[in-house]
């Protein structure tokens, strides 16, 4: 990215000066030697920051600063000015520019604050295109749903997002898209110009969890950055709180989960500020929550509070209208991707899209187009290059199949434990998240047992 400088200064050894330095830096400069020029330069060339001298022949520094600030309130305009001025310059300041120099200044000097200019600049573009490309997301058909089921769920989301403050209970499937659709709710609340910020409930160590969520304060625990940190309900500020995998919440942080729903305010850990919890919060789960709730793994209170609206997406192998087109949108998606050309499929490949029961739900069927458009060639997607499935498939049954046996002299449940998920591992060939999923748990749950097995890969 070249940056483009505009140096509106009437004095012709100076401008020139300025001109060298900062085209030795790498950036593009335009000189104007006065006002008018310099304005005219200003609409006609989109400069990214202005240096500005205060007196000027014609219209002087203050008008051409104003008419600067009426058509573009975020260019860094540096003004210039005389030894004996410093009251001129902070009146500047007071009109919006973006810091002053005062004559005679180093050139050291003046690309500092250039630089300290122009990184305001490019941070700001960084913004625009990510909240671009976020935006395009949906624009461009993020969430597929051509099946009367997520019609209505994507029409419930829609109304959901017009409030900013209701909070949602997104249930489903692994790989069905929960995550997608809380930002599908934040793209279109009014929310949406601030951030939306993930966390996994399950993947924190439950001593851990706190500060994660509300960060912490300088020296709060052995450890600690010395600056302190700044929790995930901070970073949301304004914005939305996803809290994924809620269901795996342990009941000490579901207590300070139902503080900041109820009470919409926290603490940092060793802090003694209370802050303000500006947050919508979206949560999400695999479990049954209600099952969970009878069971005593998850406080009533919570659920009620977090399943204000309640969202579920069907798993796939209930909506199968919808395969087809994701399949297709993925195809187009990797196309790009591996700069590739396919553009058909063919009856034999659609039969097993459709007969093919995706567990794994919207993720499997992406990575499985990934795959294909990847190691394949040709225009068409082909019926071979779904083989890989069948064997899938089989392996799935074989897992399903297991009946357990109990003898009659009895078993260490322990070891019946460390036995099994030396068996996922075995299956999933050391696949910590594919052996979790197999064993029904989280990866983090997997990993603890693990730990209190004394199983090492």
């Amino acid at each position: 990215m070249r940056f483009k400088v505009l140096v509106i200064d009437d004095e012709l050894i100076l401008r020139n000066s300025l001109g060298v330095a900062l085209k030795t830096s790498g950036y593009e400069v335009l000189p104007a030697g006065t006002g008018e020029e310099g304005l005219e330069l200003f609409r006609k060339e989109k400069p990214d920051l202005v240096l500005l001298d205060h007196w000027l022949p014609g219209i002087n520094g203050d008008e051409v600063l104003r008419q600067i600030r009426e058509e573009d309130q975020e260019i860094p305009v540096i003004v210039m000015t005389a030894q004996g001025s410093i009251e001129l310059a902070v009146n500047s300041m007071k009109m919006g520019a973006f810091d002053f120099l005062v004559k005679p200044f180093d050139l050291d000097q003046m690309e500092s604050l250039v630089r300290k200019g122009l990184d305001r600049v490019r941070l700001k573009k960084e913004v625009e295109w990510l909240r671009g490309q976020y935006q395009e997301r949906f624009r461009s058909g993020g969430i597929i749903g051509v099946s009367q089921k997520m019609k209505g769920v994507l029409e419930l989301a829609e109304k959901v997002a017009q409030s900013s403050e209701t909070t949602v209970l997104i249930e489903g499937e692994t790989g069905t898209g929960k995550e997608l659709l809380a930002e599908y709710i934040h793209f279109l609340s009014p929310r949406s110009s601030f951030p939306f910020v993930p966390i996994n409930c399950g993947a924190i160590p439950k001593d851990l969890f706190e500060s994660e969520l509300f960060g912490y304060e300088k020296g709060a625990f052995t450890g600690a950055l010395e600056r302190g940190k700044t929790g995930r309900v901070e970073a949301a500020e304004k914005g939305t709180l996803f809290l994924d995998e809620v269901g795996e919440l342990p009941p000490s942080a579901q207590v300070k989960v139902l503080r900041v729903l109820e009470d919409k305010e926290y603490f940092r850990v060793g802090g003694i500020e209370k802050k303000r919890a500006d947050v919508r919060i979206i949560a999400a789960t695999n479990k049954n929550l209600e099952e969970e709730v009878r069971k005593g793994n998850f406080r009533e209170d919570l659920y009620f509070r977090l399943n204000v609206i309640g969202l579920y997406i069907p798993p796939l192998r209930d909506r199968k209208e919808d395969l087809l087109p994701l399949f297709k949108f993925f195809i187009d998606r990797f196309n790009e991707q591996f700069k590739k050309g396919f553009v058909n499929i063919s009856k034999e490949a659609e039969e097993k899209i459709l007969s093919y029961p995706w567990h794994g739900n919207v993720r499997e069927l992406r990575n499985a187009v990934e795959r294909i458009v990847l190691l394949e060639k040709g225009d068409t997607i082909l019926g071979r290059h779904l083989s890989f499935l069948s064997g899938r498939e089989e392996r799935e049954k074989e897992e399903l199949s297991f009946k357990p046996f109990l003898p009659p002299q009895g078993i260490v449940l322990d070891q019946v434990e460390k036995e099994y998920i030396l068996e996922a591992l075995r299956i999933k060939k050391g696949n910590k998240n594919q052996a979790a999923k197999i064993l029904g748990i989280t990866r983090s749950a997997l990993l603890y047992r693990m730990e209190k097995h004394g199983i090492k890969i």
